[in-house]
């Protein structure tokens, strides 16, 4: 019988496309990626992936293989699920993916009540740009800002993140609005909700500067570059912003909620979610 955990490997490098991408995913180094796969094709006596010189394109026998694995990686992870949904609350490790925005600027700031609340939970939060996999374990709760589509999963609404536009108390242009300059995305991310309303307001006032997250715009933002539009949670609590008056449609961002629907039984997972709408209702607008 094959080492499972070659197959796994094989399982990366099918997703990722190269056996560099399957190393990142796996957060081995290349070397291991590269013996995994020559074991498990001197096990089987058959070439699955050709390796080109920047890529990996799995072989007719490899597409087999590849999707014949898949299915025994989804039973595997959905043992995981039911073992795990049977779990206490008293105890246990959670993973709960979120934007940077909120993990950063949000959410690390209720680790320790969450810790009083719960002592023998360790929560795990992991910033993530991309959509994790629930499927595959990636996460057991994952934070959306818009509303999910995975399959087999359970969502909530739990909240709106409204946005304001910000410029620092000692912008040269403050009270000059002919005059703001703009803080926006570049255009590899023109597409983005957030960056098309930024282009609606700025209504061909140049970009002072291009940056690609939030806490970073942020930043500057408070520096004096030009305006910026940000999370009013962020931007109303720090002193060394002041939000701008604008006419125009407003912008926000739905706050979502999701699990495995494996998993939304789970006692431990319950805690957690009820601890995360309790602290978003807090603050955001919870309004249907």
């Amino acid at each position: 019988m094959f080492d499972w955990e070659s197959l796994r490997v094989f399982l990366a490098i099918g997703h990722a496309g190269s056996l560099a991408g399957a190393a990142r995913a796996l957060k081995v180094d290349h070397a291991t990626v590269s013996r995994r796969l020559g074991a498990l094709e001197a096990e089987l006596q058959v070439r699955l992936v050709d390796r080109l010189p920047r890529a990996c394109q799995l072989t007719p026998v490899g597409l087999q293989v590849f999707a014949l694995a898949s299915e025994m990686e989804a039973s595997a992870f959905a043992v995981q699920r039911v073992v795990r949904a049977e779990q206490s609350p008293a105890s246990g490790r959670v993973v709960l993916s979120a934007p940077p925005v909120l993990a950063s600027n949000f959410l690390a700031a209720t680790l320790r009540r969450f810790q009083q609340q719960y002592p023998q939970v360790q929560l795990s939060i992991v910033s993530q740009v991309h959509s994790v996999s629930l499927g595959r374990r990636e996460a057991d709760i994952a934070v959306r800002l818009y509303r999910p589509t995975e399959p087999d999963s359970v969502t909530r609404k739990v909240g709106s993140m409204p946005f304001g536009l910000y410029a620092s108390v000692n912008y040269e242009h403050l009270h000059a609005p002919a005059q703001w300059q703009f803080i926006t995305y570049g255009p590899e991310l023109a597409d983005m909700p957030h960056q098309q309303w930024m282009m609606a307001v700025a209504q061909g006032r140049p970009v002072a500067c291009e940056v690609t997250d939030l806490t970073t715009q942020h930043a500057a933002a408070r520096s004096g570059v030009g305006v910026a539009g940000l999370p009013r949670f962020m931007g109303d609590a720090d002193p060394l912003l002041q939000r701008l008056p604008f006419e125009g449609e407003g912008f926000a961002r739905e706050i979502w909620l999701v699990l495995h629907a494996d998993l939304r039984h789970s006692p431990l997972l319950r805690a957690v979610m009820a601890f995360l709408v309790d602290v978003i209702s807090e603050t955001f607008d919870t309004a249907p």
